[in-house]
């Protein structure tokens, strides 16, 4: 039977090894395998887990905030407890909010992208607690998108790119858990940090989300679905250009479009650069928000086909060249703002992490075929790297 490390801490609080005043990381879409509608925080509270303080990420203690929105601290209506945004005024936990602590608890489900922002939550909290000299405990959860290091896709951060969308040299599609980034962290840049990762019961590699059984929780609002998880790290590109990725319709991620797209001559173009996994469709949405938010868009939808073949983050680009090439005048970048990037700019080098693609698709989008995006999804020695710090098989 599957167990998240929520359920294994609250069935076992001995593991905080006398832990007396405690912190957690967390929003409402993390909850347990045992019972869908608690949340973590309540049961860990139950359980006897001395918890005295919240930490908030993007999107908020709630997990509805919208994008990039800076959320302010506050007071948890669920437990009484106090909660301290990790999104907004601050991006990592003060000293003084991590000076009454004897550890600090993680516990959010992830999505698998690198450019997500849960991932540098922990990843500061890591830097913050290696500084503090608190302990870690990093509550682990699946990687929805499956653990298989063969699908892991690049391009991996250049750190000229690093930013709050990204901030170490990981692919796009890592094929880890958050618990095994904890791991690779420590070993590589917090050796000092007190960590301790409460592994899943039950999990293995192979298992996507389907495979678990579980229904899924909205990690945030724009992923209301596995289907839209599992496209995100290719569809997500898009948000540093004028195509919309249909946020606020019931298939965000799963479909692309622009009032002025011309659907049918850009499956054309596809058609030639084969992307692999997933067949596409015309469509029409109505965006509640980003570009075009309100306008009727005509769109792109991906259904996804083959999971063992799906490269998301290869689609992303191979569709986005097609749109490029049929929309030469139309195509165009675009800002992204957010609390983490006030300005907006350079955002596709973000996602990306690596800067020069744009140029190819300025100068010559018809020319990126499967070959080129091959080489820029290349994980090269990523394998190797995170090898002996994986926690499943």
């Amino acid at each position: 039977m599957l167990r998240f490390g929520a359920d294994v801490l609250s069935a076992d609080p001995a593991r905080l090894d006398g832990a007396r005043r405690v912190g957690l990381v967390t929003n409402d879409a993390a909850r347990l395998t045992a019972d869908a509608t608690k949340r973590s925080r309540a049961a860990l509270l139950e359980a006897g887990v001395p918890l005295v303080r919240l930490f908030s990420p993007e999107h908020g203690l709630t997990a509805s905030a919208d994008d990039g929105a800076a959320v302010a601290d506050g007071a948890d209506p669920l437990t009484g407890l106090p909660v301290v945004s990790l999104y907004g005024e601050r991006m990592r936990p003060t000293r003084e909010s991590l000076a009454d602590l004897d550890a600090v608890l993680f516990d959010i489900p992830d999505v698998g992208a690198r450019f997500y922002t849960y991932t540098w939550t922990l990843y500061h909290l890591l830097a913050a607690c290696h500084d503090t000299g608190t302990r870690v405990i990093v509550l682990d959860r699946p990687n929805p998108l499956g653990g298989s290091l063969e699908h892991a896709e690049g391009p991996v951060l250049d750190l000229a790119c690093r930013s709050f969308i990204g901030d170490d040299a990981i692919p796009i599609r890592h094929s880890l858990t958050l618990g095994e980034l904890a791991t690779l962290w420590q070993r590589e840049q917090f050796p000092g940090v007190r960590l301790d990762v409460v592994a899943c019961d039950g999990w293995t590699r192979a298992m996507r989300w389907p495979d678990t059984g579980l229904p899924w929780v909205p990690t945030s609002p724009a992923m209301p679905s596995f289907e839209g998880a599992q496209l995100y790290p290719g569809t997500c590109l898009f948000e540093a250009t004028n195509v919309s990725v249909a946020r606020g319709t019931d298939a965000p991620f799963q479909q692309v479009g622009a009032p002025w797209l011309d659907v049918g001559a850009v499956l054309g173009d596809l058609a030639r650069r084969v992307p692999k996994g997933a067949e596409f469709t015309e469509v029409t949405f109505v965006p509640g928000s980003g570009p075009y938010a309100g306008e009727s868009c005509r769109g792109v939808r991906v259904t996804v086909t083959n999971p063992d073949a799906l490269r998301p983050v290869a689609l992303g680009f191979l569709l986005m060249a097609a749109i490029a090439t049929t929309h030469r005048l139309r195509f165009q970048w675009a800002r992204y703002p957010t609390a983490a990037n006030p300005s907006g700019e350079g955002h596709f080098e973000r996602l990306a992490g690596r800067r020069g693609i744009r140029r190819h698709y300025d100068a010559a989008p018809e020319d990126i075929d499967a070959d080129l995006v091959r080489a820029w999804t290349d994980v090269g020695d990523w394998h190797q790297r995170v090898g002996a710090g994986v926690l499943y098989e």
